[in-house]
């Protein structure tokens, strides 16, 4: 039996957005995953069962992905952290730490900016939201004109964006494919991912000038994680991050793109519960050679 099936899939109404979530583990400190634009909570099935052996882990369909409802919306990063901040207060969540890959880091770093009474620890992975670059195929998908094209996904084009995201496309399967189209096909999936992505980039990258004018202000222990091959964001945002958030780590995973919980989960899950648990000790980089102390800030790494 997969894994994933001994997971329950649950239901709560978020306001008025039916909304799809796993909970696993019931000890420690709770942990939120937030999930990329298009994606969805089984794309963190090689993470949720490790973390959740020592953490209380609930992973959710964002409104307008997955199996969530879709309303009609302006996708931004602050509506989506809106929605993860009435998320919590439905499940009675006092406090959490978040993990946003990709536009869910987008989301996790502005919620952490707009609630930081609400989170122990922030852990960024491929973020959005730390600076304008971001890959053509993500940007073009913004012009005018290219809505039919882009709303009647195929299975070939998402077979081209996935494996943009990863550095080996062998670990692109045709599962994986699948599982992606059966979502994209899902009523108004197509439409919601286009949303969120015109709510927060244009032709000429991300626009997140207030993000990055309020970096500074971060007070939660910070961990960023990047693939150093990743093509969808460049790594330079990471490097340029740690310069400015306060309490901020950067773990750079070599031969990685954008997808380190999917390509690396092993190392993944061990770097989250290194820092979650906040015990001084070393983390090590995955090409081994420089290890960062925990009670310490990493060495500037050149772009």
């Amino acid at each position: 039996m997969n894994r994933t099936e001994q997971l329950q899939d649950r239901y709560v109404k978020v306001g008025s957005v039916n909304t799809r979530y796993w909970q696993a583990g019931d000890s420690g400190s709770t942990v939120i995953l937030l999930h990329g634009g298009g994606g969805y909570i089984e794309l963190w099935k090689h993470n949720i069962f490790a973390l959740a052996k020592h953490h209380c882990v609930y992973a959710f369909d964002m409104v307008g992905a997955g199996r969530s409802d879709k309303p009609d919306a302006k996708y931004t990063f602050d509506f989506m952290a809106q929605f993860t901040r009435d998320f919590m207060k439905t499940l009675e969540i006092s406090k959490a730490n978040l993990i946003g890959i990709s536009a869910g880091g987008g989301v996790a770093l502005t919620f952490t900016l707009n609630f930081p009474e609400l989170v122990d620890r922030l852990i960024l992975v491929g973020s959005a939201g730390l600076g304008k670059e971001i890959n053509f195929l993500l940007r073009v998908t913004t012009l005018p004109g290219l809505d039919k094209l882009f709303s009647s996904p195929s299975r070939a084009s998402i077979a081209m964006l996935c494996k943009q995201a990863v550095y080996d496309s062998k670990l692109i399967t045709d599962e994986l494919i699948e599982e992606f189209y059966q979502m994209a096909r899902l009523p108004g999936a197509a439409e919601a991912t286009l949303n969120v992505g015109r709510s927060n980039f244009n032709i000429w990258g991300q626009f997140n000038r207030a993000i990055a004018q309020k970096l500074h202000t971060i007070i939660a222990p910070t961990l960023i994680i990047w693939g150093r091959q990743d093509s969808m964001v460049p790594v330079a945002h990471a490097q340029n991050a740690i310069a400015t958030i306060p309490n901020a780590r950067l773990e750079i995973i070599e031969a990685c793109g954008h997808w380190s919980p999917i390509e690396y989960p092993q190392k993944f899950n061990q770097l989250v519960l290194e820092f979650l648990s906040g015990i001084v000790g070393v983390l090590v980089q995955e090409n081994q050679r420089s290890p960062i102390a925990l009670n310490s800030r990493p060495p500037k790494i050149a772009s």
